[in-house]
C-alpha cells in the first residue's frame, strides 16, 4: 500500500553534512505524518524529526538547530538535511509514515533504513 525507500546515508566526518531522502509510493493520501527515526548502536529507537500534513514540524532536542526535515509533495519525497554532525548521530535512520484507521488505530510504514556513520 505504502512503500518507503531511504537513501543518502554514508560515512561523514564530524562537523560535516549529509542529506537523507525517502521516496514514498502508494496510497499517500492516507498518510497523516511522516518522519525520521534513528537507532544508534546498542540504543533504543528515537524520533528525530517529523512533519505533518499541515507542514508542522517537530524535532528532537538533540538535533534541534542542526537538522531540517522537509518534503516535496509533488515528488512524494521526504528529506532530512543533517548539518554539524556529531559522532553521537551515528545510527541507522528510518523513514516513517503513519495513517489513522477509521476506528482510531495507527498503522506505521517503515523504510529499510540507511546507515549514517559520523567519525571523530
Amino acid at each position: 500500500q505504502v512503500q518507503l525507500v531511504e537513501s543518502g546515508g554514508g560515512l561523514v566526518q564530524a562537523g560535516g553534512s549529509l542529506r537523507l531522502s525517502c521516496a514514498a509510493s502508494g496510497s499517500m493520501f492516507s498518510i497523516d505524518t511522516m518522519g525520521w527515526y534513528r537507532q544508534p548502536p546498542g540504543k533504543q529507537q528515537e524520533l528525530v524529526a517529523s512533519i505533518s500534513r499541515d507542514a508542522s514540524t517537530m524535532y528532537a532536542d538533540s538535533v534541534k538547530g542542526r537538522f531540517t526535515i522537509s518534503r516535496d509533495s509533488a515528488k512524494n519525497t521526504l528529506y532530512l538535511q543533517m548539518n554539524s554532525l556529531k559522532p553521537e548521530d551515528t545510527a541507522v535512520y528510518y523513514c516513517n509514515a503513519y495513517t489513522l484507521r477509521p476506528w482510531g488505530a495507527r498503522y506505521d510504514y517503515w523504510g529499510q533504513g540507511t546507515q549514517v556513520t559520523v567519525s571523530s
